[in-house]
């Protein structure tokens, strides 16, 4: 008999929302196989089988809240059987079997561009999907949850003829409507809520702004720009140039990769840095490891290896735990600054605004240049402003200076 448990998703998550089970008592699960549907404030994703065999017990039902190391359910391992109602008496034995039903046949799972992962697959058996006729959005053209649900989705229906002429708009609250509704948070919602206030009442939060010229690195893109998509399968965006300046920052300032620990300061040898992803009903933040180590092209294709598996709920929880540093990149949706919260117990986060052709005075004279700002919220407890300010020069010089080559 194995424990099932409930995982820890990140070091500060002390407890998890069981929000679905994907197999029901009795139910044959394998090896790896989504068994559960967690919600955290880090993440929310499906948790696989620990072992193959058969559910046995279900222990916690849909929606409740337990701490990590809970047993939530038990599988009795291949060749042992479950246990049935008590008092049940055995099946009768069958005289003759009945003849042997040819299997249907199942969906071709071939995809050239990439792995499938087992929710994509059993999407595909349970509707009978021909994988080869669906096109991937996931990193190298490979197939996510989003892709086949596409698929399932009805066709939407062509839109009307427009009017001959603008009808008077309607009010805005038709007679006799409710004028409030009333929605819970989501379980990942309260988590996140709760975070975020966490982090404000711990940390002594200050930001500073730094406006970057990234010139030279919007070219450097462009250079490369159409050889990266056809050598890798995905875009060459800013992201990987800012967090490979960041970790080159974070070098020569090491006290920003640092953390707090009630009055002691940990010190990290390892760069590792969270990237924020928006998802359609919160945010998480997976990590890039090794950040220091890695080129712009391993940069970004770690990137986008993470934002497409958060997205299809597939991070595994070591993927959400371990970061040194974050940055979010609100720029993506046109912002063009912000002042982003620490995430705990990191001392600094940097968020990137939009990148923008702007007029600026070079030796007396008006030029054109792509400017980005840049922000930069540090722990006042441990980071004293000259020190942020210097990390971020160094961000500055590098994005500025920028030689390094991308393929």
């Amino acid at each position: 008999m194995t424990d099932v448990v409930m995982p820890q998703m990140g070091e500060s998550i002390v407890e998890g929302t069981l929000t679905k089970w994907l197999k029901k008592p009795g139910e044959r699960v394998e090896r790896d196989e989504p068994l559960f549907e967690i919600s955290t404030d880090k993440v929310d994703t499906e948790i696989p089988s620990p072992a193959a065999g058969t559910v046995s017990e279900i222990l916690v039902e849909e929606g409740k809240t337990v701490g990590i190391d809970t047993v939530v359910a038990r599988i009795a391992e291949s060749g042992a059987a479950a246990p049935g109602p008590q008092g049940a008496p055995p099946p009768a034995a069958s005289p003759e079997p009945p003849a042997p039903l040819p299997p249907a046949p199942e969906p071709s799972l071939t995809e050239p561009s990439g792995p499938l992962s087992p929710l994509v697959r059993k999407l595909a058996r349970e509707h009978n999907i021909d994988l080869t006729q669906v096109k991937g959005t996931g990193a190298g053209g490979r197939i996510t949850k989003h892709d086949v649900e596409a698929r399932l989705a009805p066709a939407a229906p062509p839109p009307p003829p427009p009017p001959a002429a603008m009808p008077p708009m309607p009010p805005l609250s038709p007679a006799g409507a409710p004028k409030t509704r009333i929605e819970p948070l989501s379980p990942m919602r309260m988590k996140i809520a709760e975070h975020m206030v966490l982090s404000r009442r711990t940390s002594a939060h200050v930001t500073t702004i730094h406006r970057v010229d990234m010139t030279k690195v919007v070219k450097m893109r462009g250079r490369y720009k159409a050889d990266f998509q056809a050598s890798y399968g995905f875009s060459l965006t800013y992201l990987p140039f800012l967090t490979r300046a960041a970790a080159v920052a974070l070098r020569h300032f090491p006290l920003l990769n640092a953390s707090l620990d009630g009055h002691n300061i940990i010190h990290h040898n390892e760069i590792n840095i969270g990237i924020a992803v928006a998802l359609e009903n919160g945010l998480i933040v997976p990590v890039v490891r090794g950040a220091d180590e890695k080129t712009v092209a391993g940069l970004q294709r770690a990137i986008v290896d993470l934002a497409t598996r958060a997205r299809s709920r597939q991070l595994k929880p070591d993927e959400v735990q371990g970061g040194t540093f974050s940055i979010t990149n609100f720029g993506s949706y046109g912002s063009l600054v912000g002042t982003p919260i620490i995430n705990q117990p990191q001392v600094a986060i940097m968020g990137v605004g939009t990148v923008e052709k702007t007029p600026v005075v070079i030796d007396d004279a008006i030029a054109i240049r792509s400017i980005c700002l840049l922000s930069l919220s540090f722990d006042h407890r441990l980071i004293d402003g000259a020190l942020a300010d210097q990390f971020m020069s160094k961000v500055k010089q590098v994005l500025e200076g920028w030689s390094e080559e991308v393929l």
